[in-house]
């Protein structure tokens, strides 16, 4: 089968087929953020019919959220060697197959295959992919695309908290994974959209070296020439593949990259328990199911004003050099969040909550691509939004079951969520000290500039003044000689 032709453009096109991107990827946002939201809806089916504790079934959210992000660079690497349709086609079966086999589970241990690998891998496949492909259509309304993209979670989780709900009351949670397991097929539906686009500023792979400017017309008229099977051809394909490899992944070593992989790190192990927890912990306060299903509602519908309005407003000329501080304000904002929400233990109280975490939750999240993007350009956006995501596996695979083993050995979820809002504000806490080191550093070097350059001004100012410079040290020395002279006279 021939692969989709690449329409070329000197640079992102900001508009045209790009919005049907955003509506695609806003799909993958609610077929795979939102569904992995509502997995917590679960909890207590999964807890009372299997009759296991809060870490054994906390495991299950872990899994899936972590192989979601563990495998975010396999789908990074397909959509960049092969299709980002393909990808996103695959992942949607891969996924859609684990949520139909989760609806005949008979332990934990099925689920945790199940639900937790072959879905989350399905979801891995879909969604860096997905998110990159906004990247390269958007440049100067790249937030305000973002933010409608990533909308997608919290409206998903909005309309699907209650239904899911509803499912689980009309046909038990089997029957309700099973219906999920259909919806997600969509994912196949919006990996048809995602038409390829090849920018001027990306990097060429190795079938299209030929076309490089490095490559002498001496090499590309002899390389014509050979067979496609020859040695010499073999082994010099080999060579640029792994230049072109190693090219892909160069962002690593940059040091903005690698303070913002830890700043990543713990954010990622203090947002996810509360997206386990909050349900199961309104139910230990006396909220009631169907109130508590409506906290993720809320939660949801809020994300969504934060991903569009602080999409829209960091895209402002005002804000738009201060995304990093928007980004590290909204997590830390989230952190103080879980800082209180141990006292709140009533419904009326617990709805505020769901508001502020959740606007603040939707305005960071629509960041994380447009800060990656800032940080190491749109050409290695793919490949370092799959890692950045991957970053997210191990604490979202580690963090909820610490934080059910916590609900167990000390009764209350107080040291659960405490543990969480410090973890998010240490992350927004250590960004900030590295953005500050940086600005100083950058100021301290302008300056340094500034005087080099005001020295190098005087030295080319020609020979008038390289003259008249001699002509005063001339003068010096004249002036010195006689007074010299006066001096041994007397």
């Amino acid at each position: 089968m021939a692969l989709p032709q690449r329409a070329r453009h000197t640079g992102p096109p900001d508009g045209g087929w790009g919005w049907m991107i955003v509506a695609g990827c806003f799909l993958v946002t609610i077929c795979t953020r939102a569904v992995t939201r509502c997995i917590s809806i679960f909890f207590v089916e999964f807890q009372a019919y299997f009759g296991q504790d809060y870490a054994r079934t906390a495991w299950i959210h872990s899994i899936v959220d972590c192989a979601t992000m563990l495998c975010a660079p396999l789908g990074s690497l397909i959509s960049n060697h092969v299709s980002c349709q393909v990808g996103i086609m695959l992942g949607g079966l891969l996924a859609s197959t684990g949520l139909i086999l989760s609806s005949f589970a008979t332990s934990l241990e099925h689920l945790y295959l199940s639900l937790g690998v072959l879905t989350g891998l399905g979801f891995a496949l879909c969604y860096s992919p997905a998110i990159a492909m906004v990247g390269k259509y958007f440049n100067k309304r790249k937030a305000l695309a973002y933010g409608i993209a990533m909308s997608g979670s919290g409206i998903g989780t909005f309309i699907l908290a209650p239904v899911v709900q509803l499912l689980i009351e009309q046909f038990s949670w089997r029957g309700a994974l099973l219906i999920l397991g259909g919806f997600v097929l969509n994912l196949c539906v919006c990996g048809a959209l995602m038409r390829p686009i090849a920018l001027k500023e990306d990097r060429k792979t190795a079938p299209e070296f030929l076309e490089q400017d490095y490559v002498s017309e001496a090499q590309k008229q002899d390389l014509k020439r050979m067979s496609i099977c020859s040695p010499l051809i073999k082994a010099w394909s080999h060579e640029c593949l792994c230049y072109c490899s190693w090219k892909e992944y160069d962002f690593l070593l940059m040091p903005g990259f690698m303070m913002l992989a830890v700043s990543i790190l713990f954010m990622a192990y203090g947002c996810s328990p509360l997206f386990v927890y909050l349900v199961p912990y309104a139910l230990s306060v006396g909220v009631s199911h169907h109130q508590a299903a409506f906290l993720m509602s809320i939660l949801g519908v809020i994300d969504i004003i934060g991903n569009i309005t602080f999409g829209w407003l960091t895209d402002r000329r005002c804000l738009k050099k201060h995304r990093h501080f928007c980004y590290l304000f909204a997590v830390g904002m989230d952190g103080l969040c879980c800082l209180f929400l141990p006292v709140l233990q009533n419904f009326p109280l617990l709805v505020p909550f769901s508001f502020t975490f959740g606007y603040f939750d939707g305005a960071y999240v629509t960041l994380i691509p447009v800060v990656t993007a800032d940080v190491v350009g749109t050409s290695s956006l793919s490949s370092a939004l799959g890692v950045v995501y991957f970053l997210h596996a191990i604490p979202y695979l580690v963090s909820p079951p610490v934080a059910g083993w916590l609900v167990d050995t000390t009764g209350s979820y107080t040291a659960s969520f405490l543990l969480c809002g410090f973890s998010m504000i240490f992350s927004s806490a250590l960004l900030c000290f590295a953005r500050l080191a940086k600005n100083f550093k950058r100021t301290h070097l302008q300056s340094l500039s500034n005087d080099t350059g005001t020295k190098q001004h005087i030295w080319t100012n020609g020979a008038i003044a390289y003259s008249v410079t001699a002509e005063l040290d001339q003068k010096d020395v004249e002036f010195l000689a006689v007074d010299t002279n006066s001096y041994s006279n007397r």
